[in-house]
C-alpha cells in the first residue's frame, strides 16, 4: 500500500501569508496543500490572477508541494453573506456568478497540475422546492464539468451539512442526474460522515471509493458540524486511515480546520504527527 499523501488547508492557515504557510508545510513535511481561493492567499478575482498563478505554481514546484484547489471561501464573492451567491440562487446572474468562479478554479488547478477542483452545491434559498433546487444545481455544474473536462482536472463535490446535497446518497443523486460523468468525482470530509453519514466513517471511505478525488479529515462528534482538532471529537481515525490506503486512494488528504487559523502553526504540526503516527490517541 502507499503512503497518504497529507495536506494541510489555507483556510486554516489564513492569518499566516500565503508564502509563510507553503514554507512552513513544506518544512513540517507535508507532501501538499488544499488551497482555498481567497482574498488573502491566491484572490480569484484578482486582475493580475495569471501572474499570480504562474508564481505560485514556481514556488510549490521548488517546494515539492502538490495541491488541490478548495473554492469555499465564506466571502469572496458576496462580503455580507457566507459562501453566497451559491449554485441554487432564485436570480440566474447570482447562480453564474459562482459558476464563473468555479471555472476560474478550474484554470486555476489547471495551470497549479493540481489534484482536483474542490466545490459543494450551497444551501437551497427558502421557499425553493427540492426538484427546482436540484435542476438548478445540475444546471450549472454542467459548464463547469465540460471545463473540467476539457482541462483533464476532476471536479470533486462535497457532501457538506446543511446544503442541498449533504450526504453520499445526494452526491449519487447528482451523478446519476448528470448521467454519470467522468469529470465528476468526491470530496469526501471524515469529519462530515462522523456528523450525519449512516455509515461509520471507515466505511464510507470504502463505500465512496470509486468516486474519491479528495479527502478532507478533522474530528468531529455525531450530530455536530463543528471541525475540531484530532483527539477533539469522536473519530477512530486508524481505521479510517487503513481504509484510505486500503482503497488505493493516491490524491491528498487534507486536515481541514477553517476556524483554528490562531492556533495554525502549531496544528499543523501537531495534526501531521497525529496522522503519521496511524491516528493513534
Amino acid at each position: 500500500m502507499n503512503p497518504l499523501l497529507l495536506g494541510y488547508g489555507t483556510n486554516g492557515l489564513s492569518d499566516l501569508r500565503l508564502e509563510d504557510a507553503l514554507a512552513l508545510l513544506a518544512d513540517l513535511g507535508y507532501d501538499g496543500v488544499g488551497l482555498t481561493l481567497d482574498h488573502m492567499h491566491l484572490d480569484p478575482l484578482a486582475r493580475d490572477l495569471a501572474t499570480r498563478t504562474a508564481r505560485l505554481a514556481r514556488r510549490l514546484d521548488a517546494l515539492g508541494l502538490d495541491v488541490t484547489v478548495e473554492s469555499g471561501a465564506r466571502y469572496v464573492l458576496d462580503p455580507r453573506r457566507k459562501h453566497r451567491p451559491s449554485l441554487l440562487e432564485d436570480d440566474e446572474d447570482a447562480r453564474w456568478a459562482r459558476v464563473r468562479l468555479l471555472l476560474r478554479a478550474v484554470r486555476i488547478a489547471a495551470d497549479l497540475g493540481a489534484h482536483a477542483v474542490h466545490c459543494f452545491s450551497g444551501i437551497p434559498p427558502a421557499p425553493l422546492d427540492t426538484a427546482t433546487a436540484w435542476q438548478r444545481l445540475a444546471g450549472s455544474l454542467e459548464p463547469v464539468l465540460e471545463a473540467a473536462d476539457t482541462a483533464g482536472v476532476p471536479l470533486a463535490v462535497e457532501p457538506e451539512p446543511g446544503h442541498l446535497l449533504a450526504t453520499l446518497a445526494d452526491f449519487h443523486h447528482l451523478r446519476e442526474r448528470l448521467g454519470s460523468p467522468d469529470a465528476l468525482g468526491l470530496t469526501l470530509d471524515i469529519g462530515h460522515c462522523q456528523c450525519l453519514e449512516p455509515l461509520p466513517p471507515a466505511d464510507c471511505v470504502r463505500a465512496a471509493a470509486p468516486w474519491l478525488r479528495h479527502v478532507q479529515i478533522e474530528d468531529m462528534r455525531r450530530g455536530v458540524h463543528e471541525h475540531l482538532p484530532f483527539g477533539d471529537g469522536e473519530i477512530d481515525f486508524p481505521p479510517v486511515l487503513d481504509a484510505l490506503a486500503e482503497t488505493g486512494y493516491q490524491a491528498l488528504t487534507v486536515v481541514e480546520l477553517p476556524r483554528h487559523s490562531h492556533a495554525g502553526p502549531e496544528l499543523a504540526a501537531r495534526s501531521l504527527d497525529f496522522l503519521k503516527n496511524g491516528g493513534a490517541r
